[in-house]
């Protein structure tokens, strides 16, 4: 569910690309955003560090289309999108918190959330994210300079950069619980 909330702004946002305007895209992803922090909030959950500044991308750049640049190009408004989260995920890392901690804390014991390596865990998690936002803004930026190229490319790498960190994002704290497995449970069963 955690990842379905956090990617929920994103994937509606990328489907009315498909549809609708830019500026009712980015709006409708914004509104998405907003409701995810009005769930954690009645969860007893924290603002989430993405979906507030996710929030503040897309009323940016539905404001910019509004009143300064209604022409902007569906890849200008892409890039843009995917500047901002790449400037939110590396921000995170930079200012020592890391985004997915947040989730991390909520969705662990204490004991786990507690444990040296978690933290790290995070850092990596995060720099995994930040990895493909900087693919996706590579891509967007490459297809606006070589107009030649077919869209779909730029989709394709967006599409692989966005699973790989999902699929990361799942595998990582279980490679971390193995690794890190008590040698106490191998040991607490005699032969």
């Amino acid at each position: 569910m955690t990842i379905f909330l956090i990617l929920a702004p994103y994937g509606i946002y990328t489907f009315l690309m498909l549809v609708t305007s830019a500026t009712a895209s980015v709006f409708v992803a914004a509104a998405a955003c907003l409701a995810t922090i009005a769930i954690d909030i009645a969860y007893g959950r924290s603002v989430k560090i993405l979906a507030a500044g996710s929030a503040i991308v897309f009323v940016m750049i539905g404001l910019t289309l509004l009143f300064f640049d209604p022409q902007l190009g569906t890849l200008a408004v892409k890039l843009s999108v995917d500047v901002g989260v790449f400037v939110i995920s590396l921000g995170s890392l930079l200012l020592r918190r890391p985004f997915t901690l947040q989730y991390g804390i909520e969705s662990v014991p204490a004991e786990i959330a507690a444990m040296p390596g978690f933290l790290q865990a995070n850092y990596i998690i995060t720099a995994a994210w930040t990895a493909a936002a900087l693919l996706m803004m590579v891509s967007n930026l490459v297809l606006l300079y070589v107009p030649g190229l077919p869209l779909w490319s730029s989709l394709a790498v967006a599409f692989a950069a966005r699973n790989s960190a999902i699929y990361f994002t799942k595998w990582y704290p279980e490679h971390c619980r193995t690794k890190y497995a008590q040698p106490s449970q191998a040991l607490s069963h005699p032969h």
